[in-house]
């Protein structure tokens, strides 16, 4: 990819529609905008045209709107052709932009030129496809203030915290001559502490706007005829899962999306666990565990009339590491309450009456992570909540290593580099230039 080239695509979706929009970004769109409207456009003004073949008859008919660089998405000049949706005209369009010397866009290469030119940050570009995949109002929401930049803002505020604490270290480093302690003079270990404290704060955002972006797995695992088929369709609002009272019916794992305060949930009924010579519900049983080792959250249906016994606890030997919710079902059948156990880990409910069913759901999301409402919440992606954690880990190291001045100036470094991964700002010639203009420190 070359930024001097001139790039078109099809910006719409594929299929047809009432409208469809070609654009084009370039270093200049003069050789483009004559020849393919045979006329001039005034900047940011949406003009009525006609769009040209190399012999001058005309292949459609609509709205031509100019971007001037820097002023636009991508920095460059960009050019918007607004026509009728439909798949064949558009691509004779295209081809036409091509004819006329322009290439092929490559998949997100559009964002790449607006990050490259400083429209964007890396987050604020990731936030755009985030923004178009969006499950949920409240996902779309959340991507769109990362777009707006407030998940940047956060990390640029933590960055230029941790940009302050190097300068002094390595001041400190630079001048012991002076026999100034730059660092006990600027409390550096509480603005250390502080930079602890801000860092943990994103980060624990960050889950949140993770899960809302990612959403949950969540299993449900137990015998054959505990009530989990009952509990998905409860939980799904329609009759998703076959519901008999033969054990054994659902033999395959099914599944089903649904949300929950917003957060994006993938639900999966599973075949019920136990010993079988039957080699189809032998197959589906194999799928339980195979879905488990990708599950974010189990829940382990049990009969509420005789709770755990010999085959949950088998259940248990196998279970991985992942967050356990043991459901105890058919309360309605038993002389039992909807409840939740003191440690947060065992519930009482009813799949057939949806007694507890609210319960559920908000226990789910708590054994999750899952706190906010959804305002204030930024989305954030796998590589985000990596960086964040790696910048906490430098910044324990940063502490132990104490008045060694050359370790705690290497861990923030190494904790600056991992919090400047996330926009992709900031280098070492950048550190230079703040040091050398903040302190007099040529004399």
């Amino acid at each position: 990819m070359s930024g001097a080239d001139t790039i078109v695509a099809i910006a719409t979706a594929p299929g047809r529609g009432g409208i469809g929009v070609v654009r084009l970004s370039g270093p200049d769109l003069s050789n483009f905008i004559l020849p393919l409207l045979g006329k001039t456009l005034s900047p940011r003004h949406a003009s009525h045209v006609r769009f040209l073949a190399a012999d001058a008859t005309t292949i459609d008919d609509g709205i031509a709107l100019y971007f001037p660089g820097p002023a636009s998405f991508t920095g460059e000049s960009v050019l918007e052709l607004h026509g009728h949706g439909g798949p064949l005209v558009l691509q004779l369009v295209v081809e036409r932009c091509l004819q006329l010397g322009a290439r092929l866009a490559q998949p997100g290469e559009f964002s790449r030129r607006a990050f490259l030119n400083g429209k964007l940050d890396l987050a604020q570009a990731e936030a755009i496809a985030d923004l178009i995949d969006a499950g949920s109002r409240e996902a779309a929401r959340s991507a769109l203030r990362t777009l707006e930049g407030e998940f940047s803002r956060k990390i640029n505020i933590l960055r230029d915290g941790l940009i302050h604490l190097r300068m002094l270290v390595e001041a400190t480093l630079d001048f012991p001559e002076e026999d100034i302690d730059f660092l006990e003079q600027a409390d550096a270990w509480g603005k250390l502490s502080l930079l602890q404290n801000n860092l943990q704060t994103v980060l624990d955002q960050a889950r949140q706007g993770a899960l809302l972006r990612e959403g949950l797995n969540i299993v449900l695992i137990g015998q054959p005829n505990v009530g989990k088929s009952s509990l998905m369709n409860q939980l799904a609002g329609y009759d998703a899962a076959i519901v008999t009272e033969y054990a054994g019916t659902t033999r395959d794992t099914l599944r089903e999306a649904i949300q929950i305060e917003g957060v994006p949930i993938h639900l999966i009924d599973t075949a019920g666990l136990r010993e079988t010579e039957d080699p189809v519900e032998r197959l589906g049983i194999a799928r339980t565990w195979a879905v488990l080792n990708k599950a974010d959250i189990a829940v382990l249906l049990i009969d509420a009339n005789h709770g755990v016994g010999d085959a949950e606890a088998k259940i248990l030997e196998r279970l991985p590491a992942i967050p356990l919710l043991t459901a105890h079902n058919k309360i309605d059948l038993a002389d039992e309450v909807a409840r939740v156990s003191p440690d947060g880990k065992e519930i009482w409910i009813s799949a057939k009456s949806g007694a507890g069913i609210d319960l559920l759901r908000r226990q789910l999301l708590e054994l999750a992570g899952w706190t906010s409402q959804g305002e204030g919440v930024f989305i954030a992606r796998a590589r985000h909540l990596d960086a964040l954690r790696r910048a906490g880990e430098r910044l324990e190291l940063a502490r132990a290593a104490g008045r060694q001045l050359e370790f705690f100036a290497e861990e923030l470094r190494l904790a600056q580099d991992a919090v400047s991964e996330i926009t992709g700002a900031f280098g070492a010639d950048d550190l230079l230039g703040v040091i050398f203009s903040q302190f007099c420190i040529g004399k």
